[in-house]
């Protein structure tokens, strides 16, 4: 007996989902992103030819992506389904739905593209056999670019290699294709990077077999600006955009990884660290995320003040017990550490008091921010929040900020 066709329910539940999203006033748009994969073309993409490519429009923002820098080096795309909007991601034709990319660009072309094809916080879940079919016909399409066979990748993580997957390098570029040991059976990222040869950065730590900093502490220094004003500031620190997401805390550890030039980005230290998307993070949670991840990175991880009711206080072994910590001692700490050229890791209440430029994305309640630099003539703290472009570089009173703040955190490479 022939098995009966579910076409026409298949038809229906479609239809009666698009006359939903119509109900809701929701437009419904794709953005193709073959362009950014497809070589040796995607080398020549300019920053206005992408604009021209995924135009405005009628919209009071770009509906595609979003400007992570002010001098445009840095382009994300995000699915998103809002209620007036919804925006797919595809790859392949169509074939490949994606969650987001982010594209960089140096020297006014592109030098390289990160694309989650899947990651928890965004995705939810993935079916086996939908993440084996994304994983082959991404890796056959990479293969097909680069002109070469892959070098297979086992995960080893007591030798430092924390995800598996595949490494193309050929005279075309380098990628590399990887996921979580547990995929598909527990699937948590699967991540795509495709380069230039001499792309450098996070893209040239992602074909190392092992995950440490690719700088010394003794480069760091050399990152430090100072102004006429009087700012003191490191320059160079990779922006992300943490979206929706609770992801604040390894959305800034992102940052600073890649500026360390280490190979990791927030959904998988999110994975590794045990984050919850949905849920902020307290300052003892985050001294445990941070402090389970520095090893593996060749990294040390430093807890230098947390909150208590009558001040902040250093914390020793996981409990307040440590000493208090003075305003005096709290700028010390920060002036030392931008000095050599390392940012800080701020957790803090937001909305307690004024900043520059006004607080917009987040009205109030626990966040994390980096804080990149001081100014000793206005007595300013010079700080970064991981929500694109507009927040590489923002101020806020050194008294406020001292006592708005929750937690002080470290981390450093451990070559010299």
């Amino acid at each position: 007996m022939p098995l009966k066709s579910n076409k026409p329910v298949v038809i229906s539940i479609l239809f009666l989902l698009a006359l939903s999203a119509a109900s809701r006033g929701q437009e419904m748009i794709t953005a193709d992103l073959d362009l950014f994969i497809t070589l040796p073309d995607a080398y020549r993409i300019t920053p206005d030819d992408l604009e021209k490519r995924f135009e405005q429009g009628d919209w009071t923002k770009n509906p595609y992506f979003k400007w992570l820098t002010g001098d445009k080096s840095r382009a994300i795309f995000q699915r998103k389904d809002l209620d007036n909007l919804k925006v797919d991601l595809t790859l392949l034709k169509g074939t490949v739905p994606i969650e987001e990319a982010i594209i960089d660009f140096k020297n006014g072309t592109l030098i390289g593209v990160t694309i989650s094809i899947f990651n928890r916080g965004d995705g939810g879940s993935i079916a086996a056999d939908d993440f084996d079919k994304r994983f082959k016909s991404m890796g056959r399409h990479i293969g097909e670019q680069l002109q070469a066979r892959p070098t297979r990748r086992e995960a080893k993580p007591t030798q430092g290699q924390l995800t598996s997957g595949f490494l193309w390098i050929s005279a075309h570029g380098k990628a590399v294709l990887e996921h979580n040991p547990e995929a598909p059976g527990n699937t948590e990222f699967l991540r795509m990077r495709l380069a230039r040869r001499d792309a450098g950065g996070a893209y040239e730590a992602a074909m190392q077999s092992r995950p440490g900093a690719s700088v010394k502490l003794s480069d760091l220094p050399a990152k430090v600006k100072r102004d006429e004003s009087g700012n003191i500031f490191i320059t160079d620190i990779p922006m992300v955009d943490q979206g929706a997401k609770g992801y604040c805390v390894v959305a800034s550890a992102q940052r600073l990884f890649e500026y360390y030039g280490i190979h990791c980005d927030m959904h998988q230290l999110a994975q590794i660290a045990g984050s919850d998307p949905e849920k902020g993070t307290s300052s003892l949670e985050i001294n445990e995320q941070l402090g389970a991840i520095d090893h593996l990175f060749k990294t040390r991880f430093t807890c230098l003040a947390v909150a208590q009711p009558n001040g902040l206080v250093e914390l020793i072994d996981g409990q307040y017990v440590g000493p208090p910590v003075p305003e005096a001692d709290f700028h010390t700490m920060i002036k030392k550490s931008i000095d050599a050229g390392i940012p800080l890791l701020w957790s803090l209440e937001v909305g307690l008091f004024p900043e520059e430029p006004p607080l917009q994305e987040q009205a109030g309640g626990g966040h994390m921010r980096m804080i990149t630099g001081y100014n000793t003539k206005s007595g300013r703290l010079i700080f970064s929040d991981s929500w694109g472009a507009g927040h590489e570089f923002k101020t806020m009173n050194a008294e406020d900020a001292y006592n708005a703040t929750r937690g002080l955190f470290m981390m450093k490479p451990i070559v010299r």
